[in-house]
């Protein structure tokens, strides 16, 4: 359906439509030209031969005239064509003679003969009886002087059987004139749609190129019509889209080495100030109460500002294509307990989790503990308990394997406004919210991380209230191994 509605179609059924109209149009014009002077020219010369045979035969008539003599004179008459397919019909007053005996004249119509008796012109008319078309005329016989009416009225019957047949030659003329029309401008119709056609799919093709990342597509510009103008601003537009782009993304990598270097400078200074505020806390308790609380301030600030900078160093491993996969064939659930454990969430969580050695899978173990150990803190911090982490399997035997890992709080929700941009780096649903607890990249780390395993990781709020997270991670080791080239290529093809 479609293609049905595409423009060379429309071009085509376009120029038939026209070529048709104009065709039938022209066609009927000529053919009522035609017909009307096939028809006059033969009613005109059936009038003056009926006329001057009149002239001639009616001054040896004696008036009031026999019947006798009134038939020689229709006889006469209906003798001026030789071919005798004429009909003659003489009346005075009561008496009626015909040519043909016993003929009642059935194409003459009362008007027509009324015409005739209040008139001297000649009158005419076409009568079609029986699928045939006759031509009937009548008029009246006047004396010498032409001006005195001798009371003989005289009708005449010609069938219209040579003009019809004209008639029909024209129109079977004007109907094969058509065909040939319509198929010259089918074709002159497919000629012109291949001409408009070309460009715009050249356009077509260009556009798609750019969508797929090849900025530097341009179209040749031929001629100096619409379609040239067209192409000419589609090449505007996508240097200046490429010279855009490439600002942008000069931007972003002199951003991103910007938080690496920055990073990386942070974590010799930060490794000496958590020495010494870990000094400080264990002599915290000796200290006066001012001095102990400020120094208890500064080994939390410390460790945040630890935590911030660990984050951004793994956002630029992402960034650069350095986050590697170290895969290991591992039991999912103690997994998963060894991350609750480790952070003394056993108690806080409720955990789903199948028997041991229930569910193995090739994973990078340390990723997997960061995925989950985000995912539950945000459940803690921003939810409310009871929180539930849930470990299934799903897929079918013969399908893809994946793990599926729940985590589920009972908190308020996430905002709907909000759903679309959890995942993104630093945002934050409350403008006035300067504060946070976290680095504001937890939750972009663990899409990462679950990327790079070929899984996938969503947000959603819970009919029954609360907020879910769901990541499904394959465990087939050929898209491992798949995934971890696409991240590679994608960082910069290491």
């Amino acid at each position: 359906m479609p293609q049905l509605r595409g423009l060379r179609i429309r071009l085509v059924v376009a120029f038939a439509l026209v070529a048709g109209l104009t065709a039938a149009v022209t066609g009927a014009l000529t053919f009522r030209e035609a017909r009307t002077g096939v028809l006059q020219q033969s009613q005109d010369a059936v009038i003056t031969q009926l006329r001057t045979q009149a002239d001639r035969l009616a001054p040896g008539l004696v008036v009031p005239p026999r019947p006798a003599e009134l038939r020689q004179f229709a006889l006469g008459l209906a003798a001026t064509q030789p071919a005798g397919n004429w009909r003659v019909m003489v009346t005075y007053g009561d008496l009626i003679v015909t040519s043909e005996a016993g003929d009642r004249f059935a194409e003459l119509t009362p008007a027509l003969r009324a015409a005739v008796d209040s008139s001297r012109a000649t009158v005419f008319q076409r009568v079609r009886t029986r699928g045939h078309t006759s031509l009937v005329v009548g008029m009246s016989v006047t004396f010498a002087d032409g001006a005195t009416d001798s009371g003989l009225h005289v009708f005449l019957t010609v069938p219209q059987t040579t003009e019809q047949a004209y008639v029909d030659a024209l129109v079977t003329a004007t109907e094969r004139a058509t065909v040939p029309a319509l198929v010259l401008a089918v074709l002159l119709a497919l000629l012109a749609a291949r001409g408009v056609l070309r460009p715009v799919r050249a356009l077509r093709t260009a556009t798609r190129s750019i969508a797929e990342g090849r900025l530097d597509t341009r179209l040749a510009v031929d001629g100096s019509d619409e379609l040239a103008d067209l192409s000419h601003t589609f090449n505007e537009a996508a240097a200046a889209l490429e010279e855009s782009v490439a600002e942008l993304r000069g931007m972003e990598a002199r951003a991103r080495r910007f938080a690496a270097d920055v990073s990386h400078e942070l974590r010799t200074p930060l490794a000496a100030m958590s020495a010494v505020t870990d000094v400080l806390d264990e002599d915290a308790a000796r200290l006066d109460p001012d001095t102990a609380t400020a120094v208890r301030l500064i080994s939390e600030e410390t460790v945040k500002l630890a935590r911030l900078v660990d984050d951004l160093m793994e956002i630029s491993r992402f960034d650069a294509g350095a986050a590697a996969l170290h895969l290991d064939e591992i039991d999912l659930a103690e997994s998963l307990r060894r991350t609750l454990a480790a952070r003394g969430w056993t108690d806080l969580v409720d955990a789903e989790l199948p028997p041991p050695d229930a569910l193995r899978g090739r994973v990078d173990p340390r990723r997997l503990d960061v995925v989950v150990a985000n995912l539950v803190g945000n459940a803690l911090r921003h939810g409310a308990r009871p929180v539930v982490l849930r470990l299934t399997e799903a897929g079918r035997p013969t399908a893809e394997r994946l793990a599926v890992i729940e985590v589920r709080d009972s908190g308020p929700g996430i905002p709907d406004t909000v759903l679309p941009h959890v995942f993104e780096r630093f945002y934050k649903s409350d403008a006035a919210r300067t504060r946070t607890e976290g680095s504001g990249l937890g939750l972009a780390i663990t899409a990462e991380n679950v990327r790079v395993h070929g899984g996938t990781v969503r947000a959603a709020n819970r009919a029954g209230g609360g907020a879910v997270f769901t990541v499904e991670l394959p465990l087939r080791n050929e898209q491992l191994s798949r995934a971890q080239a696409d991240a590679s290529a994608r960082g910069g093809g290491r």
